[in-house]
């Protein structure tokens, strides 16, 4: 391996050869570069759909009513109905596998032109009425202020929190909001707080930078939403699958608004759950797919080494001969050879291997200092494309594989080459 004379030997090959050693390489150097550059870019994707939704309870699901598809019980088919409070507490008394469960109201009546008002400024946004457990469904961090709480419930309390579009524009920059009043259609109620999301990426019901939330009771008594529950959201206790609390649930539901057994249309649902682990799903198949890609690329290349290796060990054919003659060993001949192999897959790989972690260097400057010149914050789909250590090594472990793979072939070749044979070789 430290032989100074093989060494030399092999720079010598390599110099004569320049155009076929460099076109033999760029096959190794542009798979490990597409390994990695593709590699990265699955994380990137990964990292920037993870970020937006790092907080929020993936043991959670959302439901709502939908017209009925079947007639019952003297209800024709394509009937409205609606989740009201009294299923809400059906629910809690009836599925002890739930572990918080909260109603919401979607004011989309409300929104009609510029339906928040202060003073002069005005805007178009989104009206919902929640309540203090959704925060353990979607975490928030408080800019100014708190949150709603379980006496502006029992109270029904006219008060607010905004999100960070809405004190934007209603608002001066760096103004303190609380306490201040703004008009949501014909009511005043009172800004008690300013919330930024963890999760921009989930945006359930309305676009939370644009959402005014009220309280829950506030919103239904105030604008005559009656028991109305537009829609809500739960968490299932640890240990439990959500489906597990929705096939609980469903049932409830049915049975409450004579809703059809059969009918499965009648109630939407989205399982977060599920979602996101189908989610994890297809970017475990993403990464199968680019390593299927880079290693069919990386054999090709070595293929290629590989066919050259032969071709070099016939140009050599009366060397190996007289090497063969004077008493060298098989595992020198063997040796030599498979130095070489390497030598060319591991400078080819290492090439491609730190291009490739170049690009994804300057990209993910470029995506950093797009973020950090954005005027808007909106959620990021792509962030820190990187291989990690582990990839980075596993690559490097492959080419050492591979040029022992492309080498072993034409070596073992080279030692059945008889001496005499060889030294007729012209």
């Amino acid at each position: 391996m430290f032989d100074r004379d093989r060494w030399q030997e092999i720079f010598n090959a390599i110099k004569q050869n320049k155009l076929r050693s460099i076109l033999t390489a760029f096959g190794v150097f542009w798979a490990i570069f597409m390994l990695v550059v593709m590699t990265g870019a699955g994380n990137g994707l990964k990292n920037g759909i993870t970020d937006g939704l790092k907080d929020f309870a993936t043991n959670s699901a959302f439901m709502w009513s939908e017209k009925t598809t079947i007639a019952y019980e003297g209800y024709n088919r394509g009937r409205y109905w609606y989740v009201n409070n009294q299923d809400i507490q059906a629910i809690k008394d009836q599925v002890p596998e739930i572990g918080v469960i909260s109603p919401r109201l979607n004011g989309w009546n409300l929104r009609d032109g510029e339906n928040i008002v202060r003073g002069k400024k005005s805007g178009a946004f989104n009206v919902m009425g929640d309540y203090p457990t959704y925060r353990k469904i979607d975490p928030c961090t408080m800019l100014w202020g708190r949150y709603i709480n379980d006496e502006d419930i029992k109270h029904r309390r006219k008060v607010c929190i905004v999100g960070e579009k809405v004190y934007e524009v209603m608002f001066d920059k760096d103004e303190d909001p609380v306490g201040k009043y703004i008009r949501v259609n014909v009511v005043y109620f009172m800004v008690v707080g300013v919330f930024q999301s963890n999760n921009p990426n989930i945006n359930i019901g309305s676009n939370k930078k644009e959402t005014v939330y009220l309280p829950f009771t506030s919103m239904q008594q105030t604008f005559n939403y009656g028991d109305q529950v537009h829609f809500f959201g739960f968490t299932a206790k640890d240990g439990v699958p959500v489906k597990n609390v929705l096939d609980k649930i469903v049932p409830i539901l049915h049975k409450n608004h004579k809703i059809s057994p059969d009918d499965q249309e009648a109630i939407g649902k989205v399982d977060i759950e599920n979602e996101i682990k189908t989610m994890f799903y297809v970017f475990l198949g993403i990464n199968i797919l680019i390593w299927v890609v880079g290693i069919g690329t990386l054999i090709a290349g070595v293929v290629g080494i590989s066919n050259i290796m032969l071709v070099i060990i016939r140009e050599r054919t009366k060397e190996i001969g007289v090497q063969r003659a004077i008493g060298a060993k098989p595992t020198v001949i063997i040796g030599q050879i498979l130095t070489e192999s390497v030598f060319l897959t591991t400078i080819a790989g290492f090439l491609g291997l730190a291009l490739g972690t170049f690009v994804l260097y300057l990209v993910d400057m470029a995506v950093d200092a797009s973020r950090a010149t954005a005027t808007t914050d909106d959620a990021t789909f792509f962030l820190n494309p990187e291989i990690g250590l582990q990839i980075a090594v596993s690559a490097l472990m492959m080419l050492l594989v591979a040029g022992f793979i492309a080498g072993l072939i034409p070596a073992l070749k080279a030692i059945k080459i008889k001496p005499i044979e060889a030294l007729r070789h012209e």
